[in-house]
C-alpha cells in the first residue's frame, strides 16, 4: 500500500484470461464463475468489436482485439493456493468446453483500476425507459426515457450486463406504483434507482459487501433519491430483513438463488413478484422447479445472451 495526498491506496493483481472459443458469451460466463468462486464480487469483460453508439465515441479508446475476463484480486490476499485454484478451474472448463485460453498476471494500482476502466463504459438504453448513464458522461435524455446516473466504484453493477437489463426490463413491466421493492445483491444498487424511477414507494436492498452498500448509498443520493424512501442493509442474502415487499429482485448466481428460496417467503407476500437473473441456461430448469416448491407460480422466462430471468409470483388466494 501507498499513502498520495492523505489517502490509503491498495496494490492489486489483476489476473486477465484471454480466451477463444466457438461460444464466447458462454465461455465468458464460465470463466467469470471461476472468479466468483473465488470470492471476487465483480470482474471486468472485454468483447472485440463491441463500439458506442454514433455520438458517444468520439473520444473511446482503442477496442480490444480478444475476448478477455478480468478479476482483480487484493495483492496480498493473491496467495499461491489461489493462483493454483485458478489454473486448475480454468484446465477444466477448457477441456468441458473446447476453449483456448492464457492468463496474464499484473500488479496495479488501485487509483489506476478505479480510473482505466472508466473509457469503457458509455449510456446505455438497457429497458424502453431506463438509461444508465456513467457520471462522467453527458447525455440528453430523449421524451419518456428515465435516466439512470451511476458511478459503480469498486462495486458490481453498472447496468450493461445481460443480467442486469433483463432485471430492469422485468421490474419496468411489472412493477406497480407505490409498490415497495427489495434487491438483493444491491452491487451498486442500480435497481434500486430504476425501482425508484418507474414509481417504487420506497426501496431497500441489501449486501454482504460493505463496500457495495456504501457505493449504492453513494449513488441512491446522487440520484437524488430520498432516504426516506431507501435503505440499504449489510448483510446475507434476506437474514437481515425484517418486512415484505411487493416486487423482489435478485440478480446472482442460480447456487445462491437457490439458496434463497429457501427463505424467500419471509419477505414475500400473497401477490408478491419475484425476479431472478443471473441463471446459466442449464439451470433455469433447476431454479423453477425450486420456486414452484417455495409456492411461487411462474409468470415468464426471458432470454439474452444465454442468460435467463424468472418472473414468479406468489398467487392471491380466491374464496370460493
Amino acid at each position: 500500500m501507498k499513502l498520495e495526498k492523505g489517502k490509503l491506496y491498495m496494490k492489486w493483481i489483476e489476473a486477465k484470461i484471454i480466451f477463444e472459443s466457438a461460444f464466447p458469451e458462454i465461455a465468458g460466463d464460465l470463466i467469470a464463475v471461476i472468479f466468483y468462486d473465488l470470492g471476487l464480487k465483480g470482474v471486468s469483460l472485454e468483447e472485440p468489436g463491441l463500439e458506442p453508439e454514433k455520438g458517444w465515441g468520439d473520444d473511446a479508446v482503442e477496442q480490444p482485439i480478444h475476448y478477455s475476463v478480468s478479476g482483480f484480486f487484493p495483492f496480498r490476499e493473491f496467495t499461491d493456493s489461489k493462483r493454483i485454484i485458478l489454473t486448475e478451474k480454468l484446465s477444466e472448463i477448457e477441456r468441458e468446453n473446447e476453449i483456448l485460453s492464457k492468463v496474464v498476471y499484473r500488479e496495479i494500482d488501485e487509483e489506476d483500476w478505479a480510473e482505466s476502466w472508466k473509457e469503457y463504459f458509455w449510456p446505455e438504453k438497457i429497458s424502453d425507459k431506463i438509461v444508465v448513464k456513467p457520471t462522467w458522461r453527458e447525455y440528453e435524455p430523449k421524451t419518456d426515457e428515465l435516466i439512470v446516473e451511476i458511478d459503480p466504484g469498486m462495486a458490481f453493477g453498472t447496468g450493461t450486463h445481460p443480467t442486469t437489463s433483463l432485471c430492469v426490463r422485468m421490474i419496468e413491466k411489472y412493477l406497480r406504483p407505490g409498490d415497495t421493492f427489495l434487491d438483493i445483491g444491491t452491487g451498486s444498487g442500480i435497481l434500486m434507482i430504476a425501482a425508484a424511477r418507474l414509481g417504487a414507494d420506497t426501496v431497500c436492498g441489501v449486501d454482504n459487501d460493505m463496500v457495495a452498500v456504501e457505493v449504492a448509498e453513494k449513488n441512491l443520493r446522487l440520484n437524488e433519491i430520498e432516504k426516506s424512501r431507501s435503505h440499504i442493509i449489510s448483510g446475507n442474502l434476506v437474514d437481515a430483513v425484517h418486512q415484505k415487499f411487493s416486487v423482489v429482485t435478485a440478480n446472482i448466481l442460480s447456487e445462491v438463488i437457490l439458496e434463497l428460496l429457501d427463505d424467500i417467503r419471509k419477505v414475500t407476500a400473497a401477490g408478491s413478484i419475484l425476479i431472478c437473473s443471473g441463471i446459466i441456461e442449464d439451470n433455469a430448469d433447476g431454479v423453477v422447479e425450486k420456486m414452484k416448491e417455495s409456492g411461487f407460480s411462474i409468470a415468464e422466462l426471458a432470454e439474452k445472451e444465454k442468460w435467463i430471468c424468472i418472473v414468479a409470483r406468489i398467487p392471491i388466494k380466491t374464496l370460493i
